[in-house]
């Protein structure tokens, strides 16, 4: 028998703006709660924060001391709906004088679909659609988890789990671009703005949501639209190396998932061009 740890560091999720599907990934609803990690020892049972802050949340206390399993690490979220709280578990990283981490997040589903929870604990459970990030918009939660079937649980961020949070999606017009660096061809991110009044207002640049043949035609009719000078009058942070200025013409919709307080789009991707 393992000796009982005092922490372990909870595996952390890679954001992306991607959007994929495959039988080699399972997806999960992503709560808009507290990280908790939960250790039962006997009858002592102790909550903590994902930086290992103690936590003090009576009903999940109590509800994890009346397991019968003697050792439990859990990892789950934490979140206060209408007053009520709940305790969203996800994932068992030791059980019982042993640990789980090393083996694959489908053997650890099943480890814990054999825990007898009882309310506020509940077992986060599977999605099963073809896309289940639009799921979560019509659902309204913050977005969706995706993590490879054969994982094992990483004390770190990782990418064999991947959070995909829901978008806003609007219409921007393109006043610039910059040079492809390395391997990449046609340009390197679009440079977007909106209109305020007479302002023409830059909004930050776009590099993902491309495919090798739209780079290439985008460079194309970019090039037809060059000017010497930015066209945006509002806005900080516009590059000086390696840019192009363009007459603001091309219209793009954008997905992000939020504006900065410095009126920028938070990871912003391409979704289509007007």
């Amino acid at each position: 028998m393992d000796k009982f740890p005092e922490w372990l560091v909870p595996m952390a999720a890679t954001l992306t703006q991607d959007r994929f599907t495959g039988p080699e990934w399972t997806f999960e609803r992503k709560f808009d709660g507290i990280r908790l990690v939960a250790f039962k020892n006997g009858k002592e049972v102790q909550l903590f924060s994902r930086n290992r802050l103690p936590q003090n949340i009576p009903s999940i206390t109590n509800s994890i001391a009346a397991l019968p399993n003697q050792e439990l690490i859990l990892d789950g979220e934490v979140t206060w709906g209408r007053g009520n709280v709940a305790y969203h578990v996800f994932d068992v990283m030791w059980i019982d004088g042993r640990s789980t981490t090393s083996l694959p997040l489908e053997d650890r589903r099943e480890l814990l679909s054999e825990l007898q929870f009882n309310e506020p604990l509940q077992r986060v459970t599977e999605l099963q659609d073809e896309s289940p990030w639009e799921v979560a918009v019509r659902e309204g939660w913050e977005g969706v988890i995706a993590k490879r079937r054969d994982s094992i649980y990483e004390h770190r961020r990782s990418r064999n789990w991947v959070k995909m949070k829901c978008e806003l999606a609007e219409d921007f017009v393109v006043g610039g671009f910059t040079d492809p660096q390395g391997k990449r061809v046609g340009l390197g991110a679009l440079l977007v703005g909106h209109r305020e009044g007479e302002d023409f207002c830059f909004a930050g640049k776009i590099g993902t949501g491309f495919d090798t043949k739209l780079l290439l035609e985008l460079r194309a009719k970019l090039d037809l639209l060059e000017i010497t000078k930015a066209p945006f009058t509002k806005g900080t942070g516009l590059p000086r190396l390696r840019v192009h200025w363009v007459k603001p013409e091309i219209v793009v919709r954008v997905g992000f998932i939020e504006w900065t307080t410095n009126g920028k789009l938070r990871h912003p991707r391409l979704l289509s061009v007007r």
